[in-house]
Order: structure tokens, then C-alpha cells, then sequence
């Protein structure tokens, strides 16, 4: 049994350890220094409802236009069809034409869909 010791193990993994460091108080730094900063002049354009269609920090169990389920649901599957996509990319060489075909498929089936749902009329906004 070939047994590998932790401190050797470890090391190979110091430099990703560095990079989140770095990277975690960069980000820490900048957002603080953005908060210390930064201009803070609220008016009533700031505060009022951004994008949502109904005022904020009301009653949450107000009705809304279902068309918000519909672009939820379409970026989650856009979203996933783009995390599928990028190992297939990669491991393109090693699978060969069946798995081509079977995400030509994945696609064909995800491209119907977005017919549907645009020919139905989810992508009108009122």
C-alpha cells in the first residue's frame, strides 16, 4: 500500500490555499472600503421598487404577475444547460460522437422548449 503523508499532501494544495486568501481579503477590502467611502445620500429614487413591480418591505404574501415564475424558471434552465455545457466542452475529445449526439439531443430538447414557451407568449412582457 503506497501511503502518502498529510504534509506532503497538503503542500500541493498551498498555492489554492494563498489564492482564496488573497482573494477573500481583497473582496473583504474592497467592499469595506466601498461602505467607508462611498457616497451615502438616500432619496426616493434609490428606495423606490427596482425591477420587482411592487414596493418593498410590504406584506409577503401579496399577489404578482405570474410572468416572474416564468423568467425564474427560464434562467434555471439556461442556467443549467450552460453548467452542462462547459465538462461536456472539456471532455469532448475523450467521449467521442455518442456523447456529441447525446448532447445535441440535451440541446434539441432545450431549443423545443424555448420555441414553446416563445410562441406561447412568456417572453412578451406587458
Amino acid at each position: 500500500m503506497n501511503f502518502v503523508a498529510p504534509s506532503a499532501f497538503l503542500q500541493d494544495y498551498f498555492p489554492i490555499v494563498i489564492f482564496l486568501a488573497v482573494a477573500l481579503g481583497l473582496s473583504c477590502f474592497m467592499i469595506i472600503l466601498g461602505y467607508i467611502r462611498g457616497p451615502k445620500r438616500p432619496d426616493a429614487e434609490k428606495i423606490s421598487p427596482y425591477e420587482c413591480g411592487f414596493e418593498n418591505f410590504s406584506d409577503a404574501r401579496i399577489k404578482f404577475n405570474i410572468k416572474y415564475y416564468l423568467v425564474a424558471i427560464l434562467f434555471i434552465i439556461f442556467d443549467l444547460e450552460i453548467a452542462f455545457l462547459f465538462p461536456w466542452a472539456v471532455a469532448l475529445d475523450t467521449i467521442g460522437g455518442y456523447g456529441f449526439f447525446s448532447m445535441m439531443v440535451f440541446l434539441l430538447i432545450l431549443t423545443i422548449g424555448f420555441v414553446y414557451e416563445w410562441g406561447k407568449g412568456a417572453l412578451e412582457w406587458e
